[in-house]
């Protein structure tokens, strides 16, 4: 049995480690409002900027457009988001094991001849591959701490270029979409060819007047649908990925808030606990102690 110096100082132990989780629980909720609040701004946009490109390419032909076209896959990208930092329970292992599971269900052959690549995003995911012998076309790691446009640009930049150039004909997504502090969303998802039949959902007004954008007005493009869709498309492009980042920065800090919470209440029960057992040793010592006394003083009663 541990005696009271050794509980004493695991309840101290304890009572420290709580300390730090729940302050860190502090700055997860400050950074979570932060986070939450960008990304409620992004969402509109982004919402917006997808049912416009999927209204000018319900009025055209798509099968010249590069970012559209199916063509055979020799290779393959994949845009890997997780964390910066650990402490938010199994976020970046979610990311990381349904990545590595996506590869192995559908590019095992590929994958096998070197052609599936990774663009990671977050620490914890470069660093994962990068000592697995998985090729790494593009790192970006410690981008959370001061997340900005321009790196979702630069991404984006990367990742149409190598498309374009056929270095890979496939180019998917695996990130976690915030839904509350609870739960996220994993997301496996093709990015690049865009997909025709999600671009055709939205198509020009019909006949009533009405379009899907609930706009009633008929517009006349110059010079033409195809050539706006082309400059269109590639800032189409880097707006998801911009709202990935946000989304998966937003789950990653609820995430992150919710484990140290736990952890915190873990903690409150186990000093509990602790306290409990420390009562009771503290009681049998002091039994002890008192037993020693009446028995030697008994002892020294029948001496005399």
């Amino acid at each position: 049995m541990a005696t009271l110096r050794e509980i004493k100082r695991r309840i101290s132990g304890v009572k420290s480690t709580e300390k730090i989780t729940k302050a860190m629980k502090m700055v997860a909720a400050a950074k979570l409002r932060r986070a939450q609040s960008a990304l409620l701004a992004a969402r509109p946009y982004s919402r917006k900027l997808g049912e416009l490109v999927n209204h000018l390419a319900g009025g055209t032909e798509l099968d010249e457009n590069p970012l559209v076209v199916e063509r055979p896959v020799n290779g393959v990208a994949i845009i890997v988001v997780s964390a910066d930092r650990g402490f938010c329970g199994s976020f970046n292992s979610n990311i990381i094991k349904a990545t590595v599971e996506h590869i192995r269900d559908n590019y095992a052959e590929l994958y096998r001849s070197g052609r599936v690549k990774l663009f990671t995003v977050g620490k914890k995911s470069s660093d994962f591959f990068s000592k697995r012998n998985y090729e790494i076309a593009g790192s970006y790691s410690g981008i959370f701490h001061d997340l900005k446009f321009s790196t979702a640009k630069k991404l984006a930049a990367e990742v149409v270029k190598g498309y374009l150039d056929g270095s890979f004909d496939r180019v998917d997504v695996v990130y976690s979409e915030f839904k509350s502090v609870m739960h996220q969303n994993l997301v496996v998802d093709r990015f690049l060819p865009i997909p025709k039949e999600s671009l055709k959902t939205n198509g020009p007004a019909p006949k009533d007047g009405h379009s899907p954008m609930h706009v009633e007005l008929q517009y006349i493009y110059e010079p033409s649908i195809a050539s706006i869709l082309e400059s269109l498309m590639p800032k189409h492009l880097e707006f998801q990925i911009w709202r990935m980042l946000l989304e998966s920065n937003t789950a990653g800090e609820g995430a992150r808030m919710a484990a140290m919470d736990n952890a915190s209440e873990n903690a409150t029960e186990l000093i509990s606990t602790l306290s409990l057992q420390y009562n009771k040793a503290r009681q049998t010592a002091i039994t002890k102690e008192l037993l020693e006394v009446v028995s030697g003083a008994e002892a020294l009663t029948a001496a005399g």
